[in-house]
């Protein structure tokens, strides 16, 4: 229905062409349809995250009247020198990673590249939904400059991908700038990254031993070991968003990343870590470890993420940090045991090297989930809750409702 949805829009565009015209047209339509669906059983090798939260998604009906005064204006589109640039009217859909040099791909156009997670998402009409509210609100502020192509990663299953698709020739059928869909197999993503990250699982998994599913929760952290070295940057993204701008704005935020940072990342907003790193704080009671910002440190949050691969390949202290060596001594320095994932790696060695982060505006990744406030911590809750200025991106994680406005 997709399809056939854009043969009627392109008909009535050329509805005054020649009849040769017409049929060149019609030609090319066939053709980007065809390219779609047959160029889809070719995987690519990319990679996501996403954040194990057991201990908070069991609570669905989380109450989310926390202090929002601060942060519930609407944000203003950021105006850009580029704002009257003409824009595309029609993008694009394709299976092909174009390798090139640095952003560019081998068409000559620039590519943006954002990536999600979109597992078991045909058994689950909440993602589904969340996906619809994710892609919408991108599409809605999309803006892209001629000769830029946003390029959509999803990590994925077969029943998911065939889904994703579906959804996908709807979500993007507004779009005015060019994009390009690429699904990747979490299983074939999976066997790649087992053998990097087995060792730091025990330290920072749900379960208690190093079980090889596992590891699609730490694809981030040794993303640059295994992409393309043609591709050096790349923003993650959680699938419970909501986007209040242009996604091409966060981009920019890769060109204020101070010499030595290689992620950027907002603040955990919760004080879910001043929870785990509770021995650690016993131990140290002047520590900074676990309070909140902006003298403490409160951990981050892996919801948004903007990963500089060139930086992270280039990295020797961060891939010394990746040694199961020192990954252990870390954990029993900080007396550290987690559940979150890439999440938990990432504040655990923001501990120890904060100039390995750049620090994303809370904005960027406003995250709703009151859980916290509710299990022990309410008398310290809103000094981790709070966000002040204006919000770019809603985070709805731990099925949080995101506001309408």
């Amino acid at each position: 229905m997709g399809f056939l949805r854009l043969v009627v829009r392109i008909m009535g565009r050329i509805s005054t062409f020649r009849s040769y015209q017409f049929v060149l047209l019609l030609a090319a339509a066939l053709a980007v349809a065809a390219f779609y669906y047959f160029g889809s059983e070719r995987q690519n090798f990319s990679s996501t995250t996403k954040r194990i939260k057991q201990t908070q998604s069991t609570h669905n009906t989380n109450r989310n009247d926390a202090d929002l005064t601060v942060d519930t204006r609407l944000s203003p589109k950021d105006v850009s020198e580029e704002q009257g640039e003409e824009q595309q009217d029609v993008g694009g859909v394709s299976e092909e990673f174009r390798p090139g040099k640095g952003e560019i791909g081998g068409s000559g156009d620039q590519h943006y590249h954002a990536l999600m997670m979109f597992t078991k998402v045909d058994k689950s009409r909440s993602l589904q939904d969340k996906f619809r509210v994710a892609m919408l609100s991108m599409v809605k502020h999309g803006e892209f400059m001629e000769g830029e192509v946003l390029v959509l990663h999803f990590v994925s299953d077969p029943a998911s991908k065939e889904l994703g698709e579906k959804m996908l020739q709807e979500f993007l059928l507004d779009a005015t700038f060019k994009y390009e869909v690429l699904f990747h197999d979490v299983v074939d993503l999976t066997h790649k990254l087992f053998p990097i990250v087995e060792a730091m699982q025990k330290y920072f998994s749900a379960g208690s031993g190093a079980y090889y599913s596992d590891a699609i929760f730490f694809l981030s952290v040794a993303m640059h070991q295994i992409m393309p070295e043609s591709l050096t940057r790349i923003v993650q993204l959680d699938l419970d968003l909501k986007y209040r701008t242009n996604i091409r704005d966060l981009f920019k935020e890769f060109d204020r990343f101070p010499p030595g940072a290689v992620i950027g990342i907002t603040r955990e907003m919760q004080p879910v870590y001043r929870h785990t790193f509770w021995q650690y704080r016993k131990e140290n009671p002047r520590t900074r470890v676990g309070d909140p910002s902006p003298e403490g440190l409160p951990g981050f949050n892996s919801g948004v993420m903007l990963l500089d691969l060139g930086a992270m390949r280039e990295s020797a202290l961060y891939n010394q940090l990746l040694k199961p060596s020192n990954v252990a001594k870390l954990a029993d320095q900080y007396r550290f045991r987690g559940h979150l994932g890439d999440q938990d790696f990432f504040t655990m060695i923001g501990m120890e090297h904060p100039e390995l982060f750049y620090p994303l505006a809370c904005g960027w990744n406003r995250q709703l989930c009151t859980w916290w406030r509710d299990h022990g911590y309410g008398d310290v809750f809103q000094m981790y809750y709070r966000c002040e200025g204006l919000v770019y991106i809603y985070h709805g994680n731990c099925n949080s409702p995101i506001p309408d406005y």
